[in-house]
C-alpha cells in the first residue's frame, strides 16, 4: 500500500496534496522519517519553500530543520569523525645552522657580502682573500666570481658578534655587525697609552692596573679641575705627555702629542679620553684651556671613550689644536700648563 501511494503521488495529483509536495515525496524515498515529519508538524511548505519554475529548495524554518535532523540517520546527520594528519617533522634550519655555513675555512670568521667564490665553489673571507693566492680548500685559483645566491641567504641570516665568546649575546644582520663590533662593550680593549708599541689587550677593569703598573710614572691626581703640566715641549720630534685623572668614580686620560704635520711644521694636539665605555662618556664634558698674558685659548667637548682611540680625533683636528708660535704665547721656560675642567652632564 505504501509503495502504491508513493507511486500514485509520483504520476498523479492527489487531492489534498500540492504538485511541489508529490516531488518532495518522490524525491524522499530513501528518508521516509524526515518527510514524514515535515509534513505531520508543518504540512506543505508551500510557496516559502519552493521557487516556482525554477525548481529550487530554500531551506526551511529554523525549528523544523533543528527538529527534523534530530531524526536523520546516522550515517547523513553526522559527519564522519576527522582524523588529525600527522605533523610533519621540522626540516627548517635554525638560524645558527644556517650562520655557520658563511664560516670561513681559514679564520673561522663569517663570509659576509660581497662574496666570492672559488671556481668549485669554495668561500673565503674578504680578510682572508687579500693573503691567499689559491683557494684554501682545492687548491684551486680563487678567481672573482660573485655568488649572488649565498649572498642573498646571508641577508636573511642573524650572526652572532665576534666578541661572543666575551660574553655578547647580540646577533645582527650582515648589515649591521661591523659598526656593532666596532663599539661592541666586550671588544678587548687596547693599551691606551700613547707613544709606546703597547701590545697588551684585555678587559676595561684590567686598563687602570695595566697602566699604574706597565707604565710608571703615570700620576693620577684627583679632583674635577687638575693643571696639567707639560714640560720641555721644544724637545724636537714627536714627544706625547700623559697624565690621569680621577673623578666622579672614573679615570681619565690627558694626553698631548706634538707631530709634524704634511708641509713639516710641528702641531700640538690636547685631548681627554675616558677609561670606559663610549656610552659612559656620553655623561661627561671637559674643558682644555691655555692662560697667558691677557689671553686665552679655550677647547671643550664630550670626552672619547679608550675603546675609539685618539688617533682618528687628531686625523680630523677634532680636538684642542695649536702650532709652536701660539704654544710660546703660553709657555713658560719651557713648560706649558693646560688647565682641564670634567664636568658631569
Amino acid at each position: 500500500s505504501e509503495r502504491r501511494r508513493l507511486r500514485a503521488t509520483a504520476g498523479g495529483k492527489p487531492s489534498g496534496h500540492c504538485r511541489t509536495c508529490s516531488r518532495t515525496a518522490a524525491a524522499a524515498q530513501g528518508v521516509p522519517s524526515v518527510l514524514a515529519k515535515a509534513r505531520g508538524e508543518g504540512g506543505c511548505w508551500g510557496p516559502s519553500a519552493f521557487e516556482p519554475g525554477r525548481g529550487e529548495a530554500h531551506s526551511p524554518p529554523k525549528e523544523m530543520s533543528r527538529r527534523t535532523a534530530g531524526e536523520l540517520p546516522a550515517g547523513l546527520s553526522q559527519r564522519p569523525p576527522s582524523h588529525s594528519v600527522p605533523a610533519l617533522p621540522d626540516t627548517t634550519a635554525s638560524n645558527s645552522d644556517l650562520a655557520s655555513v658563511f664560516e670561513c675555512a681559514v679564520c673561522l670568521d663569517y663570509v659576509l657580502p660581497p662574496i666570492l667564490q672559488c671556481q668549485l665553489g669554495h668561500l673565503v673571507c674578504s680578510n682572508c682573500r687579500q693573503k691567499l693566492t689559491s683557494c684554501p680548500t682545492c687548491w684551486g685559483p680563487l678567481g672573482s666570481i660573485r655568488n649572488l645566491a649565498m649572498e642573498k641567504v646571508a641577508s636573511s641570516v642573524l650572526f652572532p658578534c665576534k666578541y661572543a665568546s666575551s660574553g655578547c649575546g647580540i646577533t645582527l644582520p650582515p648589515t649591521e655587525k661591523a659598526d656593532h663590533e666596532e663599539l661592541c662593550e666586550f671588544k678587548p680593549y687596547s693599551c691606551p697609552c700613547p707613544g709606546v708599541s703597547c701590545q697588551w689587550q684585555g678587559s676595561l677593569e684590567a686598563v687602570m692596573p695595566h697602566l699604574m703598573d706597565q707604565h710608571k710614572p703615570l700620576i693620577a691626581p684627583q679632583g674635577e679641575n687638575i693643571l696639567f703640566l707639560a714640560t720641555d715641549i721644544n724637545l724636537p720630534g714627536a714627544v706625547d705627555w700623559v697624565m690621569m685623572q680621577s673623578c666622579f668614580g672614573f679615570h681619565f686620560m690627558v694626553v698631548l702629542e706634538k707631530q709634524e704635520n704634511h708641509y713639516g711644521q710641528e702641531q700640538f694636539f690636547a685631548i681627554l679620553q675616558l677609561i670606559g665605555t663610549p656610552k659612559q662618556a656620553e655623561n661627561f664634558a671637559y674643558c682644555l684651556e691655555l692662560n697667558g698674558h691677557r689671553r686665552r685659548l679655550t677647547w671643550e667637548a664630550t670626552p672619547l671613550s679608550i675603546q675609539e682611540g685618539i688617533a682618528t680625533a687628531i686625523m680630523k683636528s677634532d680636538c684642542l689644536v695649536f702650532d709652536t708660535s701660539i704654544a710660546q704665547l703660553f709657555a713658560e721656560n719651557g713648560n706649558l700648563g693646560i688647565n682641564v675642567t670634567i664636568t658631569k652632564c
